[in-house]
C-alpha cells in the first residue's frame, strides 16, 4: 500500500497537471526515462503538489537590457541639461567686468579633473580596439588576471563625467548667489575624494588596478629599475598632460593658501599666481622623468638610440623656461632676444617629436593591422587598410606637435579657453598616437617569438650526426 508504485491513468487529474507528463505521488516513484530535463519537471510538480512554491527567476523580474539602457540614457541628458542650464544662470547672474575673472578660476579648478575624464574615456576605446583586433595589451603591459577590462574603465569615466560636471555646477550657483564658503568648499571636497579614491588602501575599487597605477608612477619618478614598456608608456602620456599637472599645482596651491573664491590669487606675483616660478618647474617634470628613464635604458642596453630619445625631451626645457622668462626680464629682451629664442626652441622640439613619432614609435612600413577586427565591425571596415587613415594621422600629428609650444608656454596661459582647446587636442593626438605604439610593440613582440620558434625547430650539426633517423651518413 504505501511504498508501492501506484497504478492510475496518465490522465489522472489527482496526479498531473495538464501538458505535463506523468508524476507519482511522495508516497511512490515513476520511471521517468533518466532525462535531466524529466527529472527537473518532476520535482517541480512534486514541490507544486505539496504546496511547496519555486523562487521565481532573477531575470524573470528584471526589466530588458534595452529598457534599461534608454533610462540611463534619458537619465543623463536630464542630468547634462540640467547642469548647462544652472550653469549658465549663474554666470550671467555675475556683473560682466567680474565674469571673466570668475570662469578663469573657475576653469582652473575643473579644468584638469575634466581632462583626465576625457583621457579615461579615450583609454577605453584604446582598451576596446585592441580587444577587438585580438591584441594581447595584458602581455603587453605585464597586466595581471584581474587588469581593467574596456567596460569597467569606461565605467570609471562615467562616473568621473557626471562627478566633475555637477561639482563645478554647485560651484559656479553657490558663488553666484553669495554662499563664498560653501563654493570654496566644493573643488576641495572634489580633490579630496579623488585622491582618497587613488589610494584608499582596501580591497574595494579596483585595488589591484590602483596598485598597479601608483607603483609605475612610482617608477616613473624615480627610476632605479629598468624600465618596463608600462613606465615609458604611461610617462610619454604623462608629457601631454604637463599643462595639466601645472594647473592642478595651481588649484592645490590656492586651496592651501585659502585662496578658493577669493580675489587675492589675482595678484600676479602672488605665491600663486600666474607669475610664480613653481609653473615652469612642474611643466618641465614630466619631460624630466622620460629624460632619465631613457638614460636608465642606455645604461641597461648601451643602445646609442636611447640617447636621441633623451635628446628628444630635452629640447622640451628651454620651450618652458625661455617662455617664463617673459616676466622677469625687461620687455625690450623679451622682444629682441628671448622671444626668437623660444620660437626657435619650440619649432626643434615640435620637428623633432614628430620625426621620432613616424620613425621610431610607430612602424608605417605597410598598413597597420590594429583595425583588422576578429568580427565584422563598421569601423573595422572604416579604418582597415585605407589610405587616407595615414595621412589623417601623419597631418594631424604634425600640426599639434606643432601646438605643442603653446601649451608648453606659461606666458600664454591666460587665454584658458584656447588653452584648454589645445591641451584637449594633445590628449586626443596621444590617443591615436597608442594606437600605432601599442601595435608597433606587439609586432616586436611576434616577431621576437617567431624568430625564437625558428631557432629552436631547427637543429643544428651535432643534433643531426646524434639523431640516427634525421640525419643519413
Amino acid at each position: 500500500m504505501f511504498g508501492s508504485l501506484v497504478d492510475a491513468p496518465a490522465n489522472s487529474p489527482h496526479l498531473r497537471r495538464s501538458g505535463s507528463r506523468a508524476v507519482v505521488s511522495d508516497i511512490g516513484t515513476v520511471e521517468l526515462g533518466g532525462s535531466p530535463v524529466e527529472a527537473l519537471l518532476h520535482n517541480i510538480e512534486v514541490n507544486e503538489m505539496k504546496g511547496v512554491t519555486a523562487p521565481l527567476s532573477t531575470a524573470a523580474i528584471m526589466p530588458s537590457p534595452v529598457l534599461l539602457w534608454r533610462f540611463k540614457v534619458l537619465l543623463f541628458l536630464i542630468w547634462g541639461v540640467s547642469c548647462c542650464k544652472i550653469s549658465w544662470d549663474s554666470v550671467m547672474r555675475m556683473s560682466a567686468n567680474l565674469r571673466d575673472l570668475f570662469l578663469y578660476e573657475a576653469f582652473l579648478y575643473y579644468n584638469p579633473l575634466l581632462l583626465m575624464t576625457m583621457m579615461v574615456w579615450f583609454w577605453g576605446i584604446n582598451l576596446w580596439v585592441f580587444a577587438q583586433a585580438n591584441v594581447n595589451y595584458a602581455k603587453i603591459f605585464d597586466l595581471d588576471q584581474n587588469h581593467l577590462s574596456h567596460r569597467e574603465i569606461w565605467k570609471c569615466a562615467t562616473w568621473m563625467t557626471m562627478i566633475v560636471p555637477t561639482s563645478m555646477t554647485a560651484y559656479l550657483y553657490l558663488y553666484s548667489h553669495g554662499e563664498v564658503s560653501l563654493a570654496a568648499s566644493q573643488p576641495v571636497l572634489l580633490y579630496a575624494a579623488f585622491a582618497m579614491a587613488l589610494i584608499f588602501p582596501f580591497d574595494i575599487f579596483y585595488l589591484s588596478s590602483r596598485y598597479f597605477f601608483l607603483r609605475t608612477v612610482w617608477r616613473i619618478v624615480f627610476p632605479f629599475q629598468a624600465i618596463s614598456f608600462a613606465d615609458f608608456f604611461l610617462a610619454d602620456i604623462l608629457t601631454s598632460m604637463s599643462k595639466v599637472f601645472s594647473d592642478l599645482e595651481r588649484s592645490v596651491c590656492r586651496m592651501v593658501h585659502r585662496q578658493v573664491a577669493t580675489i587675492a590669487w589675482f595678484e600676479a606675483d602672488s605665491v600663486c599666481g600666474s607669475h610664480a616660478v613653481a609653473i615652469p618647474i612642474v611643466l618641465v617634470l614630466p619631460y624630466l622623468f622620460r629624460l632619465f628613464q631613457c638614460l636608465r635604458q642606455y645604461k641597461d642596453t648601451r643602445e646609442k638610440t636611447t640617447l636621441l630619445n633623451a635628446l628628444k625631451y630635452s629640447t622640451a626645457v628651454p620651450v618652458i623656461f625661455l617662455s617664463a622668462l617673459k616676466y622677469h626680464v625687461f620687455p625690450d629682451n623679451w622682444v629682441n632676444i628671448y622671444r626668437p629664442l623660444w620660437l626657435l626652441s619650440g619649432v626643434v622640439n615640435s620637428l623633432y617629436s614628430f620625426y621620432w613619432d613616424l620613425t621610431r614609435d610607430w612602424d608605417l612600413s605597410c598598413f597597420t593591422r590594429i583595425f583588422k577586427f576578429s568580427r565584422p565591425n563598421a569601423l573595422s571596415y572604416l579604418l582597415y587598410g585605407r589610405k587616407w587613415v595615414y595621412f589623417w594621422v601623419i597631418g594631424t600629428n604634425l600640426i599639434l606637435r606643432c601646438t605643442w609650444t603653446y601649451k608648453l608656454s606659461s606666458h600664454l596661459r591666460h587665454n584658458y579657453l584656447t588653452v584648454f582647446a589645445i591641451t584637449a587636442l594633445e590628449i586626443f593626438r596621444r590617443f591615436q598616437w597608442a594606437f600605432f605604439r601599442v601595435e608597433n610593440e606587439w609586432n616586436k613582440m611576434n616577431s621576437k617569438q617567431n624568430i625564437q620558434l625558428s631557432t629552436i625547430d631547427k637543429p643544428n650539426d651535432e643534433q643531426k650526426l646524434l639523431d640516427p633517423n634525421g640525419y643519413s651518413v
